[in-house]
């Protein structure tokens, strides 16, 4: 039996590129000449591989939830305290804000802004993202409370949810343009409702 020719390019960094275009432009602004240019395929192997704009975008969002997922674990398993990951987690809107060239915020919560609900499928894709962070919030809460940082009484539930909100808004507020200092002191006022 004979197999089909080889892929001449690797999907991985195909999708890769392509999650940068996306995650810079949005998806409406974004081309498919621009997803072609960016990721070195034809139209041909872009469709055999992709399927569609809307597929190659929903593949996207799941890497990237992944790999947030991902860092947001192992950043708290490497932090000091539960604390020191959760005020970290909130810094990293300054130090975007400290860097030179566009300021890209967050591909789940710029998709939200970009879509507000519009598609089902991306929604989904959408609230699954938010629901693994703010699990991985209520995780760090959980155990900040268990070593004395954050007050026993609060509901974990709530406060995962106040830092997810707290994020997003910074990571809108970073597009936006607000400069870091300001975020870092928003950071050390969203932390004192914490304690």
């Amino acid at each position: 039996m004979q197999t089909g020719r080889p892929l001449e390019f690797d999907p991985e960094l195909a999708l890769e590129a392509a999650m940068t275009v996306f995650w810079q432009q949005g998806f409406e602004a974004t081309s498919l000449a621009d997803l072609l240019q960016a990721m070195g395929l034809s139209k041909s192997s872009f469709y055999n591989e992709f399927g569609s704009k809307q597929q190659l975008f929903e593949a996207c969002l799941e890497r990237f939830r992944g790999r947030q997922v991902g860092r947001m674990r192992e950043g708290l398993s490497s932090a000091a305290s539960p604390l020191d990951f959760v005020r970290g987690m909130l810094l990293t809107n300054a130090a975007e804000a400290r860097q030179d060239g566009p300021r890209r915020g967050c591909l789940i919560m710029n998709t939200a802004t970009e879509f507000a609900g519009r598609d089902p499928a991306v929604a989904g894709l959408v609230s699954s993202a938010a629901r693994d962070f703010a699990s991985m919030f209520r995780v760090a809460v959980e155990m900040a409370q268990e070593q004395g940082e954050i007050r026993r009484d609060a509901d974990p539930e709530m406060l995962a949810g106040y830092l997810l909100t707290t994020m997003a808004g910074l990571r809108t507020m970073v597009k936006a343009g607000l400069p870091a200092n300001e975020i870092e002191q928003i950071v050390e006022v969203a932390l004192k409702a914490l304690q």
